[in-house]
């Protein structure tokens, strides 16, 4: 049971806040020193191993891509497509918040990013409309979670390297779920609005000449999620590729057709992007070393057998398995959860006949919840920081938006159509 010693160490440092990959750094190395006799030097080969992998390549686009984003005037117009379609609905701008949400996540690959930006741009003019403080900023933290499960989301990419499975696959699969989401929060936001007299932000729905105005403005941001999801879906380019190629389209569109990007805003998104690629590879680095001691100590097979003997039946332990990581990802960040566990929940998943992408997409949206849970949910806390919000405030008003991304959750579970109807 060393594998289980290692895990409890690393749980212990990260109730002591210690930074994920330090935590993970030091198991790794208590592992060699005190468990094996195995050489130190190998425990550096594990950890480096994993950056020659040429799939890691994607990350780093599809962030300079989403930080590129706010510069280019793309979400502006989106803003006014998204407006444009649901607008005229009770609460206005509530929907136009998730539509935006959605939208962005067909190009923007951060929920951080994508939440901080509404919280800029809608936010206020949501208060203006009469939308309290607490709803403003939940559905706000709500259509974010959108984003890691529409491709290119970075959560598809881990863990679609995590689990040995395509890239492509995870990108599809997080299609349908994802729109899902969008669907029930914007019946939330309906209903909420209608509980408090809300109106919508459109007096009217728009005329052919608007609509034609507005596609126009927003035809390059269109264009753009066509890229992307369209150019790995028909296997044009890989999704590295397809990272590489997003982002000269919109240093284009930035630059060439919309004008509004300077030199200067690439040089901050540059370094943006290595700051943030730099903090996600120290996880997957030592998360490597960490999944080769779980194969070496048969960590997979124990979890698994362990598992078999409480319940042979799939939807029990999808059940047990959703349960626990809510759970969890109240206390732990859930990019660091999804690579400690994925090793060793696999071959119990491979067993139980659950489809790994499957598997996938309801960890991802299980963990995206994580982060708008206290008392360390990443996406709650930068929003109640920005918009000035409590965060009892955030759990009164927003409970109907949290409690419909769960009911999101239970049909992405239980219908495994949603994630591999378009595999």
């Amino acid at each position: 049971m060393t594998w289980f010693i290692i895990i409890a160490l690393m749980f212990a440092l990260f109730a002591l806040n210690m930074r994920i990959y330090l935590a993970m750094f030091a198991a790794v190395v208590a592992y060699f020193v005190f468990f094996s006799s195995v050489p130190l030097q190998i425990s550096v080969q594990r950890i480096i191993a994993p950056t020659q992998n040429p799939s890691l390549l994607a990350i780093p686009f599809f962030v300079l891509l989403g930080t590129l984003l706010g510069t280019t005037g793309i979400a502006g117009r989106l803003m006014k497509l998204a407006d444009l379609m649901v607008g005229r609905l009770t609460g206005g701008l509530g929907h136009t918040n998730v539509m935006l949400s959605t939208l962005m996540g067909g190009i923007s690959a951060s929920n951080l990013a994508d939440a901080a930006m509404m919280c800029r741009i809608l936010v206020p003019e949501m208060r203006r409309q009469g939308y309290s403080a607490g709803a403003a900023a939940a559905i706000t933290a709500c259509g974010s979670l959108i984003t890691p499960i529409i491709p290119p989301g970075i959560a598809l990419i881990i863990y679609a390297l995590v689990a040995d499975v395509s890239i492509g696959s995870m990108f599809t699969a997080g299609i349908i779920p994802g729109l899902l989401c969008a669907a029930l929060l914007i019946m939330a936001v309906w209903i909420n609005a209608r509980r408090k007299g809300l109106k919508p932000s459109r007096e009217s729905w728009p005329t052919a000449a608007e609509t034609k105005t507005t596609l126009i403005g927003a035809w390059p941001a269109i264009f753009l999620v066509l890229v992307i999801v369209g150019g790995i879906r028909l296997s044009i380019f890989t999704p590295t590729e397809a990272g590489a190629v997003a982002t000269v389209f919109t240093l284009a569109i930035g630059f060439l057709i919309y004008r509004e990007m300077k030199l200067s805003d690439v040089g901050r998104a540059f370094a943006e992007t290595g700051r943030q690629t730099a903090s996600i590879l120290l996880v997957i680095m030592t998360s490597s070393a960490l999944a080769w001691i779980f194969s070496v100590e048969r960590a997979g097979v124990a979890m698994a057998e362990i598992i078999t003997s409480l319940t042979t039946d799939p939807w029990v332990f999808l059940i047990a398995i959703n349960v626990l990581l809510l759970v969890l990802g109240m206390f732990i960040e859930g990019t660091a959860l999804m690579i400690i566990l994925v090793p060793l929940l696999k071959p119990v998943v491979m067993q139980l006949g659950i489809d790994p992408v499957h598997f996938g997409i309801v960890m991802i949206l299980n963990l995206s919840i994580g982060t708008l849970t206290p008392p360390v949910g990443t996406v709650l806390l930068m929003v109640c920081n920005l918009t000035g919000t409590k965060l009892v405030e955030f759990m009164r008003d927003g409970w109907i938006f949290l409690a419909t991304l769960l009911v999101a959750l239970l049909l992405v579970t239980f219908v495994p159509a949603f994630s591999l109807a378009l595999i």
